[in-house]
């Protein structure tokens, strides 16, 4: 029997009679469809999750993956950037040092704004939340491309993250809305990789465009990007939010965004669905501005939360310091300084792609040995779903990708500190994103997978605290190289990272007892609000 969240279906036990594929659920049915068989006549067969079949599945994702490359650091909109700040400085007239401020800056808002727009999409819809994320990320493209003081800038950028800071979180909403837990694993993989496309390519093009034509034009690039993005998102990206569409089946909604392109993806699927039993639409909550905040301080997510937002800010504060670093000590133009980039982009979307499928492959694993334990006498004893080990099917690789990130950053530092040939700290960098990528993509999907029917407000609870350290620590990263050395400075970070390895050890030991005390103490709750 499947394992899987109180909130999802179980996978059907008897083969789903034909319904006409793409039917509409203000269509009738004919008679001769569902006939079932004397053997199916007392079964009633469930709805499936999602009415998206793999194939529209795979489109959605793309869609939410492109969306994602828009996000501060792991998109367009900063590693596009990153080449061009010595370039700024010199032509703002004012320090490097106040230039990586912007980029400190953009994190606190990167961190911050998935409080709202997180919670405005699990209530509003992924699609109304998307559409004003990217009017307001699109305005701010055009006011930095004709910026001409400091002031402007900064202000600007941080408008820039608050637009654009969101699509993580809303696409890993989109991705809890249509997949199970056996599915999502992967799914979330291709989702990171999508967005992390730019980490190799933005620098790139930020170095030539800065190189060539001004790094002004770069924010031009990036209006024409999101204006693009925009017009084929409302074309192509249908409304997936399970209290709106339940599993894709419900249009009853007079608001032409959550009708449209639904209907087309109803009557184009290969999912056979029946229109007159369909699951119930989960019920619709007010918009919580506080729930991020609050999953982010609550025991069953704290430790490997903080965990992440440390390895992340450390990662970030390597990205914010090479351009500086690889300037100073080898030489190197902006457009050469980009193509350094390439290697940590590309570690990342390698790592995020093979830890996306070892994750499904872990959980099946794990599941069919649950199961086993659980029911030695066959399928028809009940299976106790709450004690599934989730914690041991999705964070035991955690400690081998955080021990090689620490080592890799120790191999940055003092590569560098040294000057011995580039090629060294270049490879250092493909490993430290491989690392964390991978770590992020498999929390990622962790909490998706707690926090089911908040996954956005979930991500964004990650996005605060991760963005908020990077931060901190884009913020002293460089007074610190300064003061004591890149090898000092990276293994200063190593040996911090080592101590919060006690987080996931905490997580994995602790965390499914202390979820099923909140489920039950919640049962209770409502148990007595309804008598």
């Amino acid at each position: 029997m499947a394992i899987d969240s109180t909130t999802e279906n179980l996978r059907t036990h008897t083969e789903r009679a034909a319904a006409p594929v793409g039917t509409l659920p203000n269509q009738s049915t004919p008679s001769n469809i569902y006939s079932p068989s004397e053997q199916d006549k007392h079964v009633v067969p469930e709805a499936p999750h999602s009415i998206f079949d793999r194939r529209q599945k795979w489109l959605i994702v793309t869609i939410v993956s492109t969306a994602a490359t828009f996000i501060t650091v792991s998109g367009f909109a900063s590693n596009i950037y990153f080449p061009a700040l010595p370039t700024i400085a010199s032509d703002l007239n004012v320090s490097l040092e106040l230039v990586d401020l912007t980029v400190t800056s953009y994190l606190i808002f990167q961190g911050l704004a998935p409080s709202l727009w997180g919670p405005i999409s699990d209530v509003r819809g992924r699609r109304i939340a998307y559409l004003l994320t990217f009017l307001v990320f699109l305005g701010a493209c055009i006011g930095l491309a004709q910026t001409k003081n400091y002031a402007s800038l900064i202000v600007l950028r941080c408008l820039q993250s608050t637009g654009s800071a969101s699509t993580i979180a809303i696409g890993s909403g989109v991705i809890g809305d249509i997949t199970t837990r056996e599915e999502r694993g992967g799914f979330m993989g291709i989702f990171q990789a999508g967005l992390l496309v730019p980490v190799a390519a933005g620098p790139v093009i930020g170095g030539a465009v800065a190189g060539t034509l001004g790094w002004r034009a770069i924010f031009w690039v990036l209006t024409a990007y999101s204006g693009a993005f925009l017009l084929a998102m409302l074309v192509l990206l249908p409304e997936t939010l399970r209290s709106l569409v339940a599993n894709g089946s419900h249009t009853k909604s007079s608001n032409v965004l959550t009708k449209y392109p639904l209907v087309i993806y109803q009557r184009r699927t290969k999912v056979e669905w029946d229109p007159n039993d369909t699951p119930p639409q989960t019920t619709r909550k007010h918009i919580d501005l506080t729930g991020p905040f609050r999953i982010l301080t609550s025991r069953d997510a704290a430790p490997i939360i903080v965990f992440l937002a440390i390895y992340y800010a450390v990662w970030q504060m390597s990205i914010t310091a090479m351009s500086s670093l690889f300037k100073e000590r080898y030489g190197l133009s902006e457009i050469h300084i980009g193509l350094t980039f390439i290697a940590n982009g590309v570690g990342s979307m390698v790592g995020t792609l093979i830890t996306g499928k070892i994750l499904d492959l872990d959980y099946r694993k794990v599941k069919s040995k649950f199961e086993a334990q659980q029911d030695p006498e066959g399928p028809e004893r009940v299976v106790d779903e709450r004690s599934f080990p989730l914690e041991k099917a999705r964070l035991r690789l955690i400690p081998i990708f955080a021990g090689v990130q620490c080592l890799s950053l120790i191999l940055f530092g003092w590569s560098i500190q040294y000057t011995v040939h580039i090629s060294v700290p270049i490879i250092s960098t493909f490993i430290t994103g491989w690392t964390v990528v991978s770590m992020q993509s498999v929390i990622m999907t962790y909490l998706v997978d707690t926090f089911h029917d908040r996954s956005a407000a979930a991500s964004a609870s990650i996005n605060l605290a991760r963005c908020l350290f990077a931060a901190g620590g884009t913020s002293f990263v460089m007074p610190l190289i300064d003061a004591v050395g890149a090898g000092v400075c990276f293994t200063i970070c190593a040996a911090v990272q080592v101590v919060s390895l006690a987080a996931p050890l905490i997580q994995v030991k602790y965390a499914g007892a202390w979820r099923r005390a909140a489920e039950e103490k919640k049962r209770k709750m409502e148990g007595l609000a309804q008598s």
